[in-house]
């Protein structure tokens, strides 16, 4: 294969059909180092918005095992990814996705604030670190993609196209981004949890570099310092030096899911996807939607 071979695969399927296959692709073959850590500051990103960062606080799901909740969160949504919509797995885990968010009480306004985190991130950190950009295509693939996971969450009034979803992110914030003092706990233990993965005398510089990568709102609403210019240069300097050298590499053959990432740490003799994640009190939670499997048969 040569290095571009795999968006010319791309670009011949339909990104409103093929959307899973192309989502796939980029996630697990073009960008799944870039695609994990722009998911990563996707998550950081919703801290700041105090109703989000408030909630995470208090179920102590990210202060008190953060290593659990990174995995369980990665390997769930890598289910989906891996196994598509209709599968068994993949009902599986939207199951389990929407247990534990409908035993809280969350806005749809959060819910769908969360779901354009996840389109727009991956987007411009490609933008600004990635090998190559994203084409029209994988946009409009990344679109559709989040948008069907949005429908089996039971997320209303759905954003259509790329710049929807950019839309209502950017909007979002503006209005949302603010101080709160559990925001501030579950974004320290989450850089914690970033230099754990790290060897001991590395740690510091890790947490340097994830402070380097957020932006001036995000840096506000925590109250962090400002990074110096130095490590701002430094940090960016490298991530873009790291994609002239990927571009030079062969694209990759066989896959690279989440779930073969090294931060995955809590799981070292496999999980059952009916067991990650937290469980709600029972009688509550369950899918607030009905799935259809392809034959018809109702599934919920």
């Amino acid at each position: 294969m040569k290095r571009y071979d795999w968006l010319k695969e791309i670009q011949r399927l339909d990104p409103e059909r093929d959307f899973l296959r192309i989502y796939r692709i980029m996630a697990t073959h073009e960008f799944p180092w870039d695609i994990t850590r722009a998911l990563e500051l996707a998550l950081y990103r919703t801290y700041a918005v105090p109703s989000i960062g408030r909630l995470l606080a208090q179920t102590a799901e990210l202060t008190d095992r953060s290593q659990k909740r990174y995995d369980d969160t990665a390997l769930l949504l890598d289910t989906v990814l891996e196994h598509g919509f209709d599968s068994d797995p993949g009902r599986t885990a939207l199951r389990r996705i929407n247990q534990m968010h409908r035993s809280y009480d969350i806005s749809d306004d959060d819910m769908r604030y969360v779901l354009c985190t996840f389109v727009v991130t991956p987007k411009r950190w490609l933008d600004s670190y990635g090998w190559r950009r994203l084409s029209d295509h994988e946009l409009r693939a990344c679109a559709a993609y989040y948008r069907v996971l949005g429908a089996h969450m039971g997320i209303k009034e759905l954003p259509q196209t790329y710049e929807d979803f950019e839309r209502v992110l950017d909007t979002y914030e503006a209005e949302h981004f603010g101080w709160d003092e559990g925001g501030r706990r579950v974004a320290d233990a989450t850089l914690d949890l970033m230099s754990s993965w790290y060897p001991r005398p590395l740690a510091p510089a890790a947490r340097k570099v994830a402070l380097a990568l957020l932006d001036d709102p995000l840096l506000r609403s925590f109250r962090y310092e400002r990074p110096s210019a130095v490590a701002r240069n430094l940090t960016h300097g490298a991530l873009k030096l790291r994609a002239r050298a990927v571009r030079l590499l062969p694209p990759r053959s066989t896959p690279h899911y989440a779930r073969q990432n090294p931060e995955i740490k809590g799981y070292p003799d496999g999980y059952e996807v009916s067991g990650l994640g937290t469980f709600p009190v029972p009688g509550v939670g369950g899918c607030p939607i009905p799935h259809t499997l392809r034959s018809g048969t109702p599934v919920e």
